[in-house]
């Protein structure tokens, strides 16, 4: 049997998003490394392997095969002038049928925050699983008092949707999450975080 690789590549104007490969490694580990103490707050609690090039090779066969089984997309936002790596986005959870959803999670570099380098790349992910994976909902999920990261899928067209108690966990403890969701086909009008 002839297993196909999937190409995804998409391009904004200051972005590529690719799947990581291996030469990535080095630039990804340093990235996460300089950016822990951003990133940890807001992430479930890294494995003690976390950095290593084992868990980084796992971390890239792990894309491939999502994106060939059609269950994840998960890819690194680069920057096109200078190829610099500066974070990643997965759709993931990719469910079809009835549903047609996904599921939206990303993190960035501290050193390229609040420069619209996200909301550039999660509008290009939104687009290609409407128009390309022919999706009808996109979902995503932040702690309440992530305002940078509510910010961003505000200015996006996410719109805020409820409440998900102990959704994760987040530095060893059951955290309750806010939801939003981008529609295909919107016509909720302007929803608000009460």
């Amino acid at each position: 049997m002839l297993l196909t690789r999937k190409k995804v590549r998409l391009e904004t104007d200051r972005l590529t998003l690719r799947p990581p490969i291996h030469g990535d490694f080095r630039d990804w580990a340093w990235l996460r490394e300089s950016s822990a103490d951003f990133l940890t707050p807001w992430e479930p609690a890294w494995a003690t392997d976390h950095l290593s090039r084992r868990n980084f090779t796992n971390r890239v066969y792990w894309a491939q095969r999502s994106i060939n089984g059609g269950t994840a997309v998960p890819l690194f936002v680069v920057r096109r002038e200078d190829n610099v790596l500066m974070g990643a986005i997965t759709l993931d959870n990719i469910r079809r049928g009835p549903a047609q959803a996904g599921t939206l999670g990303y993190w960035i570099g501290e050193q390229h925050t609040r420069q619209g380098y996200m909301r550039e790349a999660i509008e290009a992910v939104v687009h290609y699983a409407f128009h390309r994976l022919d999706l009808s909902r996109i979902e995503a999920a932040c702690l309440p008092e992530n305002t940078a990261s509510r910010g961003v899928l505000e200015k996006s067209g996410f719109k805020y949707e409820g409440v998900a108690q102990s959704y994760l966990q987040i530095e060893g403890r059951w955290r309750t999450h806010v939801l939003y969701a981008a529609l295909r086909n919107d016509r909720r009008g302007r929803t608000s975080a009460g």
